[in-house]
C-alpha cells in the first residue's frame, strides 16, 4: 500500500496558507451581485413562500451533503424533520428520524448562530446530532471526541491493491491542531469571508478529527461561514448540492491541494465558482416555489381530501420536471396506503378538477402529471 506521499499538514511552514487574493476579485463581485439578485427576489415572498424556500434548500442540503458520503436519506424522513423544526404545519404523518433530526439540528444551527462560538463542545454537539446511536453503519465509533489511536487515511481500492488518498495528522497533535482551527474560526478579521469560508471548509478536513462525518461537518463550516459573510440566517442556496453535482472534481481538488503546497489558489478558487453555481441554481428552487404557491392559489376552492393534497405536493415538490414515471393507481395507493378503487376515484375526481392531466394511453396504464396552468 503506498503511503510515501508527503502532506501539506508535514510542510515546515503548516498551516500558513498562501493565495492571491485579487486573482478572485471578479469571482467574488460576481458571487456578491448573485446574492443581492436572490436577496432582492426572496424580498418579494411572502413569509409562507420564504419558509417553504429556506425548507426546500435545507432539504436538498440534507440529502446531498449525505449522498456525497455514500449515504441516502429519505426525503419523507428529511422533510418531516425540517417542518418540526421550522414549526411548519402538514398533514402527513410524522416520517422523522433521529438521524434526520440531528442532521437538521446541525444545519440550521450552522446558518442562524454565526456568531456563536465555534469550539470544541459546540463540534462534539454536532457529531453527536450526526451519529445518535453510537455506530456508523455497523462499526461503533468515538462520538462527541476526537477519532482514537488508528491512522487516519482516505483509502480507496480492494484489499491488497488499496490507493492512500491521504493520511491526516497523527492523534497526538489533534487537539494542537484544532485549538489552531478554533481561533482561526473565532477571531474577527478584516479577510474577505467567503475565501475565509473556502479555507475553513479545506482546514477541517486536512485535520480530518473526527471517527466519521468529516465530510458532512466541513460543508456544515462552510454554511456557517458564508452565513456569517452574508449576514444571513437563512441559507439561500445549497452548497452540497453543488459539491454532490461536482463529485468526482471536489475530490479530485482536494487530493491535489492536500498533497501540494501551502499555495491553496486552485482549491480556492474551485470553492468559490462552486459557491456562485449553488446560487444560480437556487434560482430553480425559487421558480419551484413560486409554481407551486401560483398552483394552489389557482386551486383555493377546490375540496380536496387529505390523501389528495398529500399526492399533489409530491407531485409539486417534484417540479415542471416531472414525478418519475408520473403517477398512476398504484403509485397512489401506495403513496396514501389506500385501495386501488379509492385511488382510481381520487384521480379521477383531480383530473376534473384540473389538478392533473393524463399523459395519454388510458385503461390500467393511464399516468398523470400535474396541471401547472389549469383554470377551471
Amino acid at each position: 500500500m503506498q503511503t510515501y506521499q508527503t502532506y501539506i499538514w508535514q510542510k515546515s511552514d503548516w498551516p500558513h496558507f498562501t493565495y492571491d487574493a485579487t486573482a478572485f476579485h471578479d469571482l467574488i463581485q460576481e458571487i456578491r451581485y448573485q446574492q443581492g439578485l436572490l436577496e432582492g427576489i426572496c424580498n418579494g415572498l411572502t413569509t409562507e413562500r420564504l419558509l417553504e424556500m429556506q425548507s426546500e434548500t435545507l432539504a436538498l442540503d440534507a440529502v446531498t451533503t449525505s449522498e456525497i458520503e455514500g449515504e441516502v436519506l429519505s426525503r419523507d424522513s428529511v422533510r418531516s424533520s425540517i417542518f418540526k423544526k421550522l414549526g411548519i404545519s402538514y398533514e402527513s404523518q410524522d416520517r422523522s428520524t433521529i438521524q434526520t433530526d440531528g442532521l437538521i439540528d446541525i444545519l440550521l444551527d450552522a446558518s442562524k448562530n454565526t456568531a456563536k462560538t465555534f469550539d470544541e463542545n459546540r463540534l462534539y454537539s454536532w457529531h453527536a446530532a450526526l451519529f445518535p446511536t453510537g455506530y456508523s453503519g455497523m462499526h461503533k465509533i468515538n462520538v462527541a471526541s476526537y477519532r482514537g489511536d488508528d491512522p487516519m487515511q482516505v483509502v480507496s481500492g480492494h484489499i491488497g491493491k488499496e490507493k492512500v488518498h491521504y493520511i491526516a495528522p497523527p492523534r497526538n497533535i489533534v487537539e494542537e491542531e484544532m485549538q489552531r482551527f478554533f481561533d482561526f474560526i473565532n477571531i474577527p478579521t478584516n479577510d474577505n469571508g467567503y475565501i475565509r469560508a473556502a479555507i475553513a471548509h479545506l482546514w477541517f478536513v486536512i485535520i480530518h478529527p473526527m471517527d466519521d462525518g468529516n465530510g458532512r461537518i466541513a460543508r456544515a463550516l462552510s454554511d456557517m461561514m458564508l452565513s456569517r459573510a452574508e449576514n444571513s440566517p437563512i441559507r439561500l442556496y445549497s452548497m452540497s448540492s453543488a459539491i454532490n453535482d461536482s463529485k468526482r472534481s471536489y475530490y479530485d481538488i482536494l487530493e491535489l491541494t492536500t498533497t501540494g503546497t501551502m499555495d491553496i489558489s486552485a482549491w480556492i478558487e474551485w470553492f468559490l465558482q462552486t459557491v456562485l453555481t449553488a446560487q444560480q441554481n437556487a434560482h430553480l428552487t425559487i421558480e419551484k416555489v413560486v409554481a407551486k404557491a401560483r398552483f394552489w392559489q389557482l386551486h383555493i376552492h377546490n375540496d380536496l381530501n387529505p390523501r389528495q393534497k398529500k399526492v399533489l405536493n409530491r407531485l409539486l415538490d417534484a417540479g415542471k420536471e416531472g414525478f418519475e414515471g408520473g403517477i398512476n393507481a398504484r403509485k397512489y395507493a401506495s403513496l396514501c396506503d389506500c385501495s386501488r378503487v379509492t385511488a382510481s376515484r381520487d384521480l379521477s375526481d383531480l383530473l376534473d378538477k384540473g389538478c392533473i392531466k393524463s399523459r395519454g394511453a388510458g385503461g390500467r396504464s393511464t399516468s398523470y402529471d400535474v396541471e401547472w396552468e389549469s383554470t377551471k
